[in-house]
């Protein structure tokens, strides 16, 4: 129970202690640390009393407070009733129970000079040395070096490296597992450090993921998940569902994205529509269009996003519901930007300090990520409506126009415009050229970006019509409308290429270049303007400038190839070649160029393969039949070159050559039977063939065949008609015989070799093709005996 707590009235001090000294005198306080019954209270009662602090004030208490068990003087404690001793200073602060304040000592009451901190004592001793060999040390270096580890793994990843991005992964866990080894041996298992555990498996499964190696990312992820000690590891199943969605097993994807989901609380919202909206996409994928329709609903509905609202379009046009896709389309259009508007970077007094500061943020890091955002925006609504304009009403140019009207009517009022002049691109498209020139032609009259994006866009129609006094004109008003449209300066230099002035069409170029350095099509046609004006090396340099943007561009390699061609390396052309058809490795035309080039350095086999392989992708290059069906006449094989211009005689029929070498690698095959069938069809198709008939009439004389005075008789009196138009073309008596001599060459009555190459065919014939044009007996004179009398 409580007790009451006496306290003795004010005495004089001779009174207090005069009635007490005899039965219990009073405590020394200096010698207390000596006193055994005292230490001994204390050591067994301080843990049961509440500390009390209090400031006594000096006139409270003056005296010391002697303890007695009278009824006079008692000062009880209310927790058991324990007498209270001790030293009252005056003005100290310090707790009831405590026996010496902090900080003051025996010396201090005698006079000594204030030291709490003990300074008096001297320095400190010093540390002691580390011992690198105890257990606790080495157990504390591998953990850091395990933490080195993951960092240089993360670090490799930014930087691209993913091989040695794993391999850092891989050694930290190495590591890692030694580590809870040593932890294990040392100290209890509860010691054990989780987050680092959970940093290097986490760390390891992003990597395998990373490098593809999914499977090991999945185990990693299921050692993660399954460990009950890892708190909110269930939130990796949405890694685990992404790497099912990269393997294409959609059913497992939207499994474990389920299971995230329901591990996720629902204060966490961002989280849980990030994947629910992963889920949509997946449903997409699989074709579950209502369920992925039902998700993406769900989205719009609580936190609308441009991604899921885009989405959501898809997912209607997919099921074909009109009605919805207008709704979802003006559900897009009211997802809110949350960007400032340009106004706030326009500066409203000039007060130059306000000026620098609107300077300043006018393309910081937040700028541009408005920037960002709305371009990102802008080509989702012009992507949506592109997709859904020709099918929600009855033409598509009616659904552009609905779009166009809902877009006028929202916070994107700009992209009208532009979706006026995709309307007029996708008449283009269709083939309708007079309604785009038409659409294009309304914006004349507005304001100078979108003139001249119409312009350039007339300009371009002109040039392709093959009209360049229109595509000019309208080139010249795109550029002065707008004079920084890198578009614009090129379509114009495209006009004055076509009319012949290089030169000035190069200043357009180099205009639209420094007007936009990543204008490709302008750097493409200054390298073909420098090429024409045989300015090689700038020409090189262009396309290896455009080699670097576009890598995989089969136009931009072909035209390096080429320019090294013009330039007499063959080397350099082929090993440019090599890297075309590693990119279009079904194009015939690099393949034949290839087997043009290596036939030129005399390798005549790899000449061969390449030009067989262009053969195959496409056989009806005349170029490249030739080439083949002589390469075999050379190699003595005449039976396989047969069908390469039997081919060729399909693809031209009035060329009489291709259908003599038929016949003639029958003769050098020793099927002379087939050879004269071959021959006597020929005539029957060129009556007038003087090598048909010269053939025809030695073949029958070998073999002794009757008809062999008929084909001579023919062929006597063609060379007499030959004779004689060549002497009225010398004379020039008979013009018209010339001309009837010219056609009659057309016709096939020559049979002489003519190269097919154009302009190519001053290079110097090969072996295989002076072969073609020679024959056995082309050249030999026939006896008097066949002609006759």
């Amino acid at each position: 129970m409580m007790q009451n707590v006496h306290l003795a009235p004010e005495t004089d001090e001779d009174d207090l202690y005069s009635g007490y000294n005899d039965y219990n005198p009073t405590y020394d306080t200096e010698e207390l640390e000596n006193d055994t019954a005292f230490q001994q209270a204390v050591r067994t009662s301080h843990g049961r009393r509440p500390p009390i602090t209090a400031k006594i004030p000096s006139t409270a208490v003056t005296r010391p407070v002697a303890t007695g068990y009278g009824s006079k003087t008692s000062l009880a404690s209310s927790m058991g009733g324990r007498p209270v001793t001790g030293v009252i200073q005056d003005g100290v602060t310090r707790p009831m129970t405590a026996v010496r304040a902090a900080g003051f000592t025996k010396a201090a009451l005698r006079g000594s000079a204030f030291d709490p901190l003990g300074q008096s004592r001297g320095p400190a001793p010093p540390l002691e040395a580390k011992n690198e060999d105890s257990p606790e040390e080495k157990i504390r270096q591998l953990e850091k070096k395990v933490n080195e580890l993951v960092e240089e793994s993360c670090i490799a990843n930014s930087c691209g490296d993913l091989k040695l991005a794993l391999e850092k992964a891989k050694d930290a866990g190495r590591k890692e597992r030694v580590l809870v080894r040593q932890r294990e041996q040392v100290t209890s298992p509860e010691n054990i450090n989780l987050d680092l555990t959970y940093s290097v498996l986490f760390n390891l499964a992003s990597q395998y993921s990373a490098n593809e190696m999914y499977a090991e990312a999945l185990n990693t992820y299921q050692v993660i998940v399954k460990n009950k000690m890892f708190t909110n590891a269930g939130r990796l199943k949405v890694n685990m569902g992404n790497i099912y969605l990269k393997q294409r097993n959609y059913s497992k994807a939207i499994k474990f994205y389920r299971m995230a989901l329901d591990q996720i609380p629902s204060v966490h919202k961002e989280m849980r529509i990030k994947i629910m909206q992963n889920i949509g996409v997946t449903f997409i994928k699989t074709g579950q269009y209502s369920d992925a329709i039902n998700s993406f609903e769900h989205i719009m509905s609580t936190a609308p996003n441009l991604k899921a609202g885009f989405n959501l379009i898809l997912s209607y046009f997919a099921v074909g519901d009109r009605e919805k896709m207008k709704k979802a389309f003006q559900k897009l259009i009211a997802v809110p930007l949350e960007i400032d508007e340009d106004d706030k970077y326009i500066s409203p007094s000039d007060d130059p300090h306000t000026n620098l500061v609107i300077e300043a943020i006018k393309n910081d890091h937040l700028r541009q990520m408005e920037r960002e955002r709305k371009a990102m925006a802008e080509k989702y609504i012009m992507t949506a409506a592109k997709l859904i304009a020709p099918v929600i009403e009855t033409s598509f140019a009616v659904g552009y126009d609905w779009c166009v009207e809902v877009v006028k009517a929202s916070q994107y009022i700009e992209l009208a415009n532009d979706l006026e002049i995709n309307k007029a691109i996708t008449y283009l498209r269709q083939k309708d050229f007079n309604q785009a020139v038409e659409t294009l032609k309304m914006f004349e009259k507005k304001d100078s970006r979108v003139k001249s994006a119409a312009a350039t866009n007339l300009s371009f129609l002109y040039y392709l019509e093959n009209e360049f006094a229109q595509a000019s004109s309208y080139a010249d008003l795109a550029v002065s409308s707008d004079r920084y449209n890198p578009s614009a300066l090129t379509n114009k230099g495209n006009t004055v290429f076509a009319n012949g002035d290089y030169e000035k069409a190069a200043e357009f170029y180099k205009e639209a270049l420094r007007n936009d350095s990543s204008c490709t099509e302008a750097l493409y046609n200054i390298g073909l303007t420098y090429k024409k004006l045989n300015r090689l090396d700038e020409a090189l340099d262009c396309f290896l400038k455009l080699h670097a943007i576009l890598r995989n561009s089969a136009q931009v390699l072909y035209q390096i190839a080429n320019v090294y061609e013009l330039m007499e390396d063959p080397n350099q052309a082929i090993e440019w070649l090599m890297q075309l058809i590693s990119v279009v490795p079904t194009d015939s035309r690099a393949l034949s160029k290839l087997g043009e080039l290596y036939d030129s350095e005399g390798d005549k086999s790899q000449a061969f393969q390449y030009y067989y392989e262009s053969y195959r992708y496409f056989p009806s290059n005349i170029e490249v039949i030739e080439w083949l069906g002589a390469y075999y006449i050379d190699t003595q094989f005449c039976e396989k070159a047969i069908q390469y211009f039997e081919r060729a005689a399909l693809i031209q029929p009035t060329q009489v050559k291709w259908q003599l070498m038929v016949a003639s690698c029958f003769r050098r095959s020793g099927n002379y039977q087939k050879a004269l069938d071959t021959y006597k069809d020929i005539h029957r198709k060129f009556p007038e063939n003087v090598e048909c008939l010269r053939f025809l009439v030695r073949l029958c004389t070998d073999i002794g065949l009757k008809e062999v005075q008929e084909y001579a008789t023919k062929l006597k009196r063609l060379e007499k008609k030959k004779e004689i138009r060549e002497q009225r073309i010398k004379s020039g008596r008979d013009g018209s015989g010339g001309s009837r001599s010219k056609r009659e060459s057309s016709a096939g009555s020559d049979a002489s070799y003519v190269d097919p190459l154009g302009p190519q065919a001053e290079r110097p014939k090969t072996a295989a093709k002076k072969r073609i044009e020679e024959d056995d007996f082309a050249d030999e004179e026939l006896g008097d005996d066949l002609l006759p009398e």
